[in-house]
């Protein structure tokens, strides 16, 4: 069956499954459209908060950083998933057993203040909007190749599918979307890596594909030939460092905290029944995200090989020794690399009119690189293309990406919602709001919330995975201090919450303004967004970290100097922590 037809009918068929769980499943309440009715089984939940989390930046942009940045691109793996054993003993317990609706409430009801909720409102949203575009980045990669579309419309026709099924259906219809968008998802990322790791090595498991000798005759292991090849061709080797230690250090520590600040991964916790059900939850999220984020290395360095050896094949002498063969010729180019010219993505410029394609390091003497655009974005979704797999794998891997997508972007959208509906219209402006009206308000929330996301999806600011890192960093320097102070710190007072997050999100997004360019400097800040330029060598996506020291710091500092909290919370922060029923 040609390929087309096989990606809209395999795509088309999940779609009609998600708009049928939503409807089955739609809100009637607002307990239902915040938190599922706080009645999803701790099994279900952790398959949900998988799906929720492995966003497009985890499917389609992390194994295309790991394919391009090789060691380097480690933060990622690190990061993201040590931050969510920070969650599961820091914070999900406490915040479950405290039982509101949103994070906002939390942080509201435990600094006393309004003020720090609004505060906490407008963090939550700028790091969840600056998240969902990375989102929207993803569905416009996935539907401009495989459906053929331009990607401002693939973009269009995501907004659309979300909007659909997530204003519909709330927590409650979106949690059983993601049940069934984790299925597909982790099966399209499966099933490719495992017939590549049978095509290069013979092993089925990618992650033992990956340190695994090649099946080529050569007696050399996988990464053994991806680090002889780049190194050759001019590039870095792929299993060395090239980043600063203080970076990458950073860098992970932005994912991980930034993993445990993040409100739409925190409300999932407030979903489940009990809270030994949201540390349970937490254990089997774990396994159920842990199943892509291993095979994700051998996925990236796979594809980064298959790439390398479409361009330049490796030819095999008389006397059994590997060298590199002809450039391949552009007009002999395969179908694929046809395929993602079409978007925009994959660009070739014959620089020296010899009609080959050159794709050459920095470090390679006598040619210019020809490849002038090969989008991180692409490799997942390319790669099964580029190792000749049949179409229904192809297929499944473009609806994986957006399922992982959408998701993810749900969520968020959900997360933005119950922040401006509940947090500022409900708790703050119209306190005798009806829950109907409640509802209805946070529909339309969540309505516009689409629209701006969609909006600045058309100008990402960087690839899915550096997006998504941005939003990290801003949640890690302001939502995270304010949750860890408010359960382990009594003397942390309403006027120092507010102050440290201010502070930390105000310091952070000042720096990543300076050397990302967004909206009106762009020009500027692209020259200046070099290492040489960054403050000790800090990238913006690792700067989180940075900014949250700075929320701590000021922080206690100023609760030290201003009156401690009414005694009724300081008895309430002890009833969180201490196993029983909450006094208030």
């Amino acid at each position: 069956m040609d390929l087309k037809l096989m990606t809209y009918l395999v795509v088309g068929a999940t779609f009609v499954l998600y708009m049928f769980i939503a409807y089955r499943a739609r809100a009637g309440t607002t307990g239902e459209f915040y938190v599922a009715g706080k009645g999803v089984h701790p099994v279900l939940n952790g398959m949900a908060t998988g799906a929720d989390w492995m966003s497009a930046a985890s499917f389609i942009s992390m194994a295309g950083l790991i394919a391009f940045k090789g060691y380097d691109a480690s933060v990622f793996l690190m990061g993201w998933t040590g931050g969510y054993c920070l969650l599961a003993m820091l914070l999900a317990p406490y915040l479950r057993k405290y039982g509101k609706f949103t994070v906002p409430e939390f942080i509201g009801d435990r600094y006393y203040s309004n003020t720090a909720r609004v505060v906490a409102v407008i963090c939550l949203i700028v790091a969840s909007l600056t998240y969902v575009i990375g989102q929207m980045k993803g569905v416009g990669v996935a539907f401009s190749r495989f459906l053929e579309l331009p990607y401002e419309v693939g973009l269009g026709v995501g907004m659309v599918i979300v909007f659909i099924y997530a204003v519909l259906g709330g927590m409650k219809g979106v949690t059983y979307t993601q049940i069934a968008q984790y299925c597909v998802l982790i099966f399209a990322y499966t099933v490719p890596a495992v017939f590549i790791s049978l095509q290069l090595t013979d092993n089925p498991l990618p992650q033992l594909g990956l340190g695994a000798q090649l099946n080529d005759g050569s007696g050399m292991f996988l990464l053994e030939k991806l680090d002889k090849t780049l190194v050759d061709l001019g590039f870095t080797q792929y299993t060395t460092q090239n980043g600063s230690t203080l970076n990458i250090f950073l860098y992970t520590l932005t994912l991980m905290i930034g993993t445990a600040g993040l409100p739409h991964v925190i409300t999932r916790f407030f979903t489940v029944p009990k809270v030994k059900d949201a540390r349970s939850s937490v254990g089997w999220s774990l396994v159920f995200i842990a199943i892509l984020y291993t095979t994700a290395p051998g996925v990236g360095a796979m594809a980064r090989l298959n790439l390398m050896e479409t361009i330049r094949p490796t030819m095999t002498s008389q006397d059994g020794q590997q060298q590199a063969g002809e450039w391949l010729k552009y007009e002999e180019r395969p179908q694929w690399f046809k395929n993602w010219e079409k978007t925009g993505l994959l660009k070739h410029e014959d620089k020296n009119g010899d009609g080959k394609i050159q794709y050459v390091g920095p470090n390679y003497v006598g040619l210019e690189n020809e490849m002038v655009t090969v989008d991180r974005d692409i490799m997942v979704l390319a790669n099964p293309e580029i190792a000749k797999l049949p179409n229904w794998v192809i297929a499944l891997v473009a609806a994986g990406g957006i399922a992982a997508a959408l998701s993810t972007a749900a969520g968020l959208l959900l997360a933005i919602s119950s922040s401006i509906s509940h947090d500022l219209l409900k708790g703050i402006v119209a306190k005798n709001m009806s829950d109907k009206n409640e509802l209805m308000a946070g529909r339309i929330a969540m309505a516009g919330a689409i629209a701006v996301a969609g909006y600045f999806g058309l100008h990402p600011p960087g690839f899915a995975a550096q997006v998504v890192a941005l939003a990290f960093g801003l949640a890690a320097s302001s939502i995270f201090p304010a949750l860890m102070m408010g359960v382990f710190v009594k003397r942390v007072n309403n006027i120092g919450a507010v102050c440290g997050m201010l502070s930390g999100l105000g310091i952070t997004m000042v720096y990543i303004f300076w050397f990302k360019g967004w909206f009106f400097v762009a020009d500027t800040a692209m020259a200046a967004n070099t290492p040489e330029n960054w403050f000790l060598g800090i990238s913006p996506e690792a700067f989180g970290a940075v900014g949250a020291l700075v929320n701590f710091a000021i922080a206690y500092l100023v609760s030290r100097i201003t009156p401690p909290p009414p005694e009724h919370i300081q008895n309430l922060i002890e009833d969180i922590r201490v196993p029983g029923v909450i006094q208030r």
